[in-house]
């Protein structure tokens, strides 16, 4: 049995305050599980990071959300320490953080996505680069950061003034319209279907965090065939992006088919978010789950 466990969290991207809750959850539950347990919030200096992380831990709960934790970053300099980690390893998190190449798989992989284009940010300020409605997303990020829907009659550009962080080029997608959809992956199993509405507009990163800014039901209420298929398609798309441990797929159904959105590789993890919450619905307690992700913890070979 792993004996000492370090949780990673915090980090600098745009998603640290949740993360941090995140891994303050994670190492709560591990401690209650029996686990010897430190938690790290990790800032930029690797070699700060470095130096915590001797004596060796016997594997590192990745609670870090985002850039730089989420997208191979992390994954790779755990993987030259040769210390065994949670949740995906470097290459699927690259790709399911990479959201055009992630499509792409997915496509490949027979899993229907939304038709999109990738253009310069100056054309996204000129003018609409495909019908109305269409979302604007950033690339690589997560926890909707950054995403906008542009719906018919708005004036306004999708951002401000040209302030766009997220790099020169965009995301342009078409807008699905429908219900939200999501599954927690654990290993290679779906666990279950759970709907998520919000009197936002959409699932934005207000909608996902603040208090009521969301509902959650468990298991959704759609026919038999289409909540099967949803875990279907969530399993495949796991798979198809190579990934390990958990993971949670977000897609869009509009009354005839499916659409995956994307895959989270590190998704909120407090035991009110939604795998927790999946896992409970499965009679999987939060200790327990979180248990067998660090039992199940690996590096690349």
């Amino acid at each position: 049995m792993t004996a000492h466990v370090t949780v990673l969290m915090g980090g600098w991207s745009a998603e640290r305050e949740v993360s941090l809750v995140s891994g303050a959850a994670c190492a709560t539950a591990l401690r209650n599980a029996g686990y010897r347990t430190t938690a790290i919030d990790v800032q930029r200096d690797m070699g700060a990071l470095l130096t915590r992380l001797y004596p060796r831990p016997d594997a590192i709960f990745n609670a870090l959300h985002g850039r730089y934790g989420e997208d191979g970053c992390v994954q790779g300099l755990l993987n030259i320490l040769g210390i065994p980690y949670t949740h995906s390893g470097m290459l699927a998190s690259a790709l399911a953080m990479d959201k055009p190449m992630s499509k792409r798989l997915f496509a490949a992989a027979g899993i229907p996505v939304a038709e999109h284009v990738i253009v310069d940010r100056d054309a996204v300020i000129a003018g609409d680069v495909m019908d109305r409605p269409y979302v604007v997303k950033p690339l690589n990020e997560g926890s909707s950061v950054g995403v906008y829907i542009v719906r018919e009659g708005d004036n306004e550009p999708p951002f401000r003034d040209g302030r766009w962080p997220f790099g020169d080029k965009v995301m342009v997608e078409r807008f699905i319209p429908g219900r939200e959809l999501t599954v927690a992956v654990m290993g290679d199993r779906p666990l279950a279907v759970t709907e998520i509405t919000t009197k936002r507009g959409f699932y934005d990163y207000d909608a996902k965090y603040a208090e009521g800014g969301s509902t959650h039901v468990i298991p959704a209420s759609v026919d038999a065939a289409v909540y099967d298929e949803t875990l279907r398609l969530s399993l495949l798309a796991h798979q198809a992006l190579g990934c390990r441990g958990t993971s949670r797929a977000d897609l869009r159904y509009d009354g005839e088919g499916l659409y995956m959105l994307e895959v989270n590789t590190q998704p909120g993890m407090t035991p009110t978010s939604l795998v927790p919450e999946q896992a409970l619905h499965c009679g999987i307690s939060f200790e327990d789950l979180v248990s067998w992700m660090v039992e199940h913890a690996e590096c690349d070979s």
